[in-house]
């Protein structure tokens, strides 16, 4: 047949909006930033912007296209992340997707008794570890708000506590910049130094401006502070469609695409080349209810067009999927996480935030979720590896050697290929007899099993010498 013996491989690829589109959502958000403006009030902030030629009026900023194209061209292309251990795990660039949870849930639901409370400094450890465990999830955040804890350390208990009990890179949110100091200091310390964190970082600082198109100063104070370190910053608002931006979804998506990127300009004049990710929690607001939905398809085609319009920009992209308006780990919390989770991933939606525990509007944490977005996201990302078309895969001559009405259970190809099959450790797939002789399990029985079995997980335990300075280190915490 002539064939070339090289691997032919299609990745699955979904598109929400084509080139044109792209450009008229870039000039729209080049109008808004250049017409509309921010609101700022963070005089070193302001400083640097009027130096560099944006337009200030009190505490209105209009910042000019060339600005934001020109901080568009200097950000770095690629982010490469890194587990404590010092292994480049996360590699951002293109539309490569890598799957996380979620951060700073008040609520959590125990999968031994379903019963629900407020989340405390020991599901931190729980939650951590459990992330550590699951191979699908690539990084970790800082999962919970540690109730039991004084208000003014929590942050910095909570990162600490996930860094200890996960390997993988952190997603970190705090109050202010004293306490990205303190959890940088501590992230240094786990990776062995600066020089060991400068080649591939092992936190990224999660920000936000308010929509519409408002920062306040301890964000852009904690946004200057990690452009001077190099700390990877993901500056991600969060517009509600009907409530805090515009109906349409073409609106709420320049109105996130403006808030982002007025960021990545005064970032980038702190410090040309730092790393930055940028994207928006775009979603609707629920107008029969007045809820920020998690849930809603709406939220995925925009994260989808958001998605390539950071394709567009060459910057890093932190997406949003895997989340749920669903109080309990039932049918519909599996399918707005499986359906948001494709999307992303056929998207390509870079750091995927989300993926098993943002229930019930972004409140809940369950490890049950946890394990269940496991399962599904294992499937998206088997789904997307696509078909291998090869000489080997084709498989001409053993359908020859085969012959018709044979069967391939003994042939050495068989045995060769089987295991690339996704086999699930959830979902059965047993005859009724079989399944009943097992104990009848529904999918709830089984995942509590599963989850239960999961949490006894934990990583390799750190250091006495690096436990004695965390301990050293939080006790100056003020």
């Amino acid at each position: 047949m002539g064939m070339n013996t090289d691997e032919l491989y299609f990745k699955p690829r979904l598109q929400v909006i084509n080139t044109q589109q792209i450009e008229q959502l870039h000039m729209a958000t080049l109008e808004v930033l250049e017409r509309t403006g921010i609101k700022l009030t963070h005089p070193k902030a302001l400083e640097l912007l009027s130096a560099a030629g944006a337009r200030i009026d009190g505490d209105r900023v209009r910042i000019p296209s060339w600005m934001v194209e020109d901080a568009i061209r200097k950000a770095p292309k690629r982010i490469v992340l890194g587990k404590r251990t010092g292994e480049r795990s996360v590699t951002l660039e293109r539309d490569k997707s890598y799957f996380g949870p979620s951060l700073d849930c008040i609520d959590y639901m125990d999968p031994a008794t379903h019963r629900r409370s407020r989340f405390v400094s020991k599901h931190v450890e729980t939650t951590a570890a459990l992330c550590d465990a699951l191979p699908a999830f690539d990084w970790c955040m800082t999962i919970g708000m540690a109730d039991d804890v004084a208000p003014e350390l929590a942050d910095r208990i909570v990162a600490r506590k996930t860094m200890e009990f996960c390997e993988k890179p952190l997603v970190f949110c705090c109050k202010d910049t004293n306490s990205a100091k303190d959890i940088y200091e501590m992230a240094l310390l786990l990776c062995g130094g600066k020089t060991n964190f400068d080649k591939a970082p092992t936190i990224v600082h999660y920000s936000e401006p308010i929509s519409p198109l408002v920062y306040y100063d301890p964000a852009v104070d904690k946004m200057l502070f990690c452009a001077e370190k190099n700390i990877p910053l993901i500056n991600f608002p969060a517009p509600q469609a009907c409530g805090s931006s515009p109906a349409t979804f073409a609106g709420t998506i320049v109105q996130a695409s403006a808030e982002s990127l007025s960021g990545l300009v005064i970032h980038q004049l702190a410090n040309p080349g730092a790393p930055f990710i940028y994207g928006a929690f775009a979603t609707i607001m629920d107008m029969r209810t007045s809820m920020f939905s998690y849930g809603a398809n709406e939220m995925s085609l925009m994260t989808g067009a958001l998605a390539q319009l950071a394709q567009h920009y060459k910057l890093p992209f932190f997406g949003t999927a895997g989340a749920t308006d669903a109080k309990f780990c039932d049918a519909q919390a599996g399918a707005e996480a499986a359906f948001q989770c494709l999307s992303s991933a056929a998207v390509g939606s870079g750091l995927v935030h989300d993926c098993s525990s943002w229930m019930d509007h972004g409140n809940l944490v369950s490890p049950e979720f946890m394990v269940l977005a496991n399962d599904i996201v294992t499937s998206v990302k088997h789904y997307m590896e696509g078909i291998a078309v090869t000489k080997e895969t084709l498989a001409l001559d053993i359908i020859d050697k085969v012959g018709p009405g044979g069967h391939y259970l003994q042939e050495q190809h068989t045995m060769d290929h089987f295991r690339k099959i996704k086999y699930s450790e959830l979902f059965e797939r047993q005859v009724y007899e079989n399944w009943e002789k097992d104990g009848s399990q529904t999918l709830e029985q089984r995942l509590q099993r599963l989850t239960l079995a999961k949490m006894d997980h934990r990583p390799n335990p750190l250091s006495q010498e690096i436990t004695k300075e965390l301990n050293r280190m939080q006790a100056a915490w003020k």
